[in-house]
C-alpha cells in the first residue's frame, strides 16, 4: 500500500518550538515522533518553507528550524519545472479571495501541495489553510484548473488523533 504524502507548511515546523502554545507544540512533537520519525508518511516541504525559515531573525532559532528538516530527512520538493503552474494556481486562490493577496506564501503552499499531488497539506494556519471552508473552496478552484485529486488541509491534531 502506498504511503500518504504530506506537505508541511512552515507553521508545523515552527510549532515544534512554540513554548507559548504548549498544546499545539505537544501535538506537533507527537506528529514528528509518531509519524515522521518512523516514516509512516512520505513528508515534504518546499523551497517556500526554506525561504520563510531563512527569514527568521533569531539565528539560533533559524538554525534549529532548518535542523528539523535535516534531522528528520524531510524532502525538499524541486518545484522548478512546475513553477508556472504553481504560481498560476496560487494566483487563482488569491483572485477567488480564498487567500488574501498579502499572504502569498499561504497560496503558494496550497498550490505546491496541489500540483505535487499531496494527500494532505498540514498546517497550524486555521485562517487561510487548515479549515474545512477553505478546503472546499480550494477544491473548487483546483477542479476548474484540472487538478482532480482531493487534498485534505489538516492540522497535526487531526492526523495524530485519526490514528487512535
Amino acid at each position: 500500500m502506498r504511503k500518504s504524502r504530506i506537505y508541511l507548511d512552515t507553521s508545523v515546523i515552527n510549532f515544534l518550538f512554540a513554548e507559548d502554545a504548549p498544546e499545539k507544540q505537544e501535538a506537533t512533537v507527537t506528529f514528528f515522533e509518531d509519524f515522521v520519525r518512523p516514516a509512516l508518511y512520505d513528508v515534504y516541504i518546499s523551497p517556500v518553507v526554506i525561504d520563510e525559515i531563512s527569514r527568521t531573525p533569531d539565528h539560533e532559532k533559524r538554525k534549529a528550524l532548518l535542523g528539523v528538516v535535516d534531522e528528520h530527512g524531510i524532502e525538499v520538493l524541486d518545484i522548478r519545472e512546475r513553477l508556472e503552474d504553481i504560481r498560476g494556481l496560487a494566483e487563482a486562490y488569491v483572485a477567488e479571495a480564498i487567500v488574501p493577496a498579502r499572504q502569498p506564501e499561504d497560496a503558494l503552499h496550497i498550490a505546491i501541495a496541489t500540483v505535487e499531488e499531496m494527500d494532505i497539506l498540514l498546517s497550524w494556519n486555521y485562517r487561510h489553510i487548515a479549515n474545512v471552508n477553505k478546503e472546499l473552496l480550494v477544491q473548487a478552484v483546483n477542479f476548474r484548473a484540472g487538478y482532480t485529486r482531493l487534498i485534505r488541509m489538516l492540522t497535526p491534531f487531526e492526523v495524530i488523533y485519526e490514528k487512535d
